[in-house]
């Protein structure tokens, strides 16, 4: 039973789970099958936000423009759907990952080469890319009826019995874990933000591995751009406002650590989860919009809390055990 308690992705799922079923003596039927499918679909574009959040994160970084470019690139596309009906919707979905992974690399380059503090330098661009896309507008919006049928239904079109989006989120969900647990830039990730002089011994560019995790959450926010335009059937200036916080706030609560280096691609989804399960069940229970803010931001207080927690103790025991070693030593001599 310790260990499970330990293990905070196992404690996470299990309290999101005690969750629904509270709310489901609030609220019958929020337990069905197919309102939880309707919950994940709504939290999917949460999902695949804090999982580009989680690589700057893992890397001793933070990108606070990810919303900023979801709504730049998400009306850039919108907009191009509605002047060009007949481009294919491939190109559409690639033009979008390829802006998002442009408007990153200017993070990346900025956090790399000028060694600028990333919340810095992203709070610069939330408020340059905001401003981009209110300028490419002119303030005006791109509404359903301006939106080709296949832009707008392929994300919606359920596919064994769950929509496309979710599928999409699912598939970037997997992909997370091969690049972060699979391969050379995710090591370096982890090693970069746990112990950055180390990495640097041992032959990692920290600076080109920051760099490679915004353009990699740049990227995502793009996908997600043309995911959020289609799924809602609007575009305009201020899309996905808050979502920078609520991609950090997923990864804290899913025990991503805010000092880098330490986290798993299922503890960001769990958390994205949980505050999609809280986002959906408080409306329903009677709650004031103005009580859930506070709600979701003592929930992260709470998370921060324990993540330091953790941590610290951790640092306590391997002192512990050093020191235990050492005595040993001295003793047989």
């Amino acid at each position: 039973m310790k260990r499970l308690l330990k293990n905070r992705e196992w404690l996470l799922a299990g309290i999101i789970i005690l969750l629904i079923a509270g709310f489901s003596l609030r609220s019958p039927g929020f337990e069905r099958p197919a309102n939880l499918v309707n919950i994940f679909n709504d939290t999917s574009i949460l999902i695949i936000l804090a999982l580009g959040q989680m690589g700057v994160i893992l890397t001793k970084s933070i990108d606070l423009s990810v919303a900023a470019n979801l709504a730049f690139t998400g009306m850039a596309v919108a907009m191009t759907n509605a002047a060009f009906p007949s481009i294919p919707l491939p190109f559409l979905t690639a033009m979008a990952v390829v802006i998002g992974a442009f408007l990153g690399s200017i993070n990346g380059i900025l956090v790399w080469w000028l060694g600028l503090p990333s919340i810095v330098v992203t709070l610069g661009t939330l408020t340059i890319y905001r401003g981009m896309a209110f300028v490419l507008s002119g303030g005006a919006w791109v509404n359903a009826h301006q939106m080709s049928p296949t832009f707008l239904n392929v994300p919606r079109a359920p596919v064994m019995g769950v929509p496309v989006l979710s599928w999409v989120a699912i598939l970037i969900v997997a992909g997370a874990w091969l690049v972060l647990t699979r391969t050379s830039f995710g090591r370096s990730a982890y090693a970069s933000g746990g112990n950055p002089g180390a990495a640097i011994y041992a032959g990692i560019d920290v600076g080109r591995t920051r760099f490679l995790a915004f353009v990699l959450s740049g990227a995502l926010a793009g996908l997600a751009s043309y995911l959020w335009v289609s799924r809602y059937a609007v575009a305009y200036v201020d899309i996905a406002s808050g979502f920078e916080l609520d991609s950090v706030a997923a990864n804290v609560i899913g025990g991503i650590s805010i000092a880098g280096g330490i986290g798993s691609v299922a503890g960001a989804v769990l958390g994205a989860l949980f505050l999609g399960v809280i986002k959906n069940a408080l409306p329903v229970i009677g709650i004031s919009p103005f009580a859930q803010m506070a709600i979701s931001g003592v929930v992260i207080v709470l998370a921060v809390v324990f993540n330091a927690r953790a941590e610290a103790k951790k640092g306590r025991i391997i002192l512990r055990d050093r020191a235990k070693t050492e005595i040993t030593k001295e003793a047989s001599a």
